[in-house]
C-alpha cells in the first residue's frame, strides 16, 4: 500500500542557468505543493502503513528552511529548479522515512515533478 501527506511552502527563487531574457532568470515566487508517499505494509494492529504525523516531523525542520526564503540561497538548491529541489528534499528526508517512495513536487498547478529516488 501507498500512501501520501501533502505540504505547501512559498518560497522565491531564480534560476542563474537560464539564457538571458527566459523569464525565471528574475526573481520571482512559487506556492509549492510537495507530497511524500509512502509505501509498505499494512500494519495489522494499527491499521495503516506509517503514521502521517511521522511524516509531518520529518517535514516541519525542512519547512522551516525553505518557508518565506529565498532557495538559491539554501545551501545544495543554488540552481533551484523543481528537479533540484525534489532530489533535496528526497536526501532530505530518506534517511528519516525510509519507506518514502516517491516526491511529487508542484510549483503551479499546471507544472510540477515526480521523483522515486533515481539519482541516488
Amino acid at each position: 500500500m501507498e500512501i501520501f501527506k501533502q505540504f505547501t511552502f512559498d518560497s522565491a527563487h531564480w534560476l542563474p542557468h537560464v539564457p538571458d531574457g527566459h523569464k525565471c532568470k528574475n526573481m520571482h515566487g512559487h506556492t509549492y505543493i510537495v507530497r511524500f508517499y509512502v509505501k509498505g505494509a499494512l500494519d495489522p494492529k494499527l491499521g495503516w502503513v506509517i503514521d502521517f504525523a511521522e511524516i509531518k516531523r520529518v517535514w516541519k525542520p525542512l519547512e522551516k528552511i525553505l518557508d518565506h526564503k529565498c532557495l538559491n540561497d539554501i545551501p545544495g538548491l543554488e540552481n533551484p529548479t523543481a528537479e533540484n529541489i525534489a532530489i533535496w528534499l528526497w536526501r532530505k528526508v530518506k534517511p528519516d522515512l525510509p519507506q518514502l517512495s516517491r516526491i511529487d513536487l508542484s510549483e503551479n498547478p499546471g507544472s510540477g515533478i515526480i521523483y522515486r529516488g533515481e539519482f541516488e
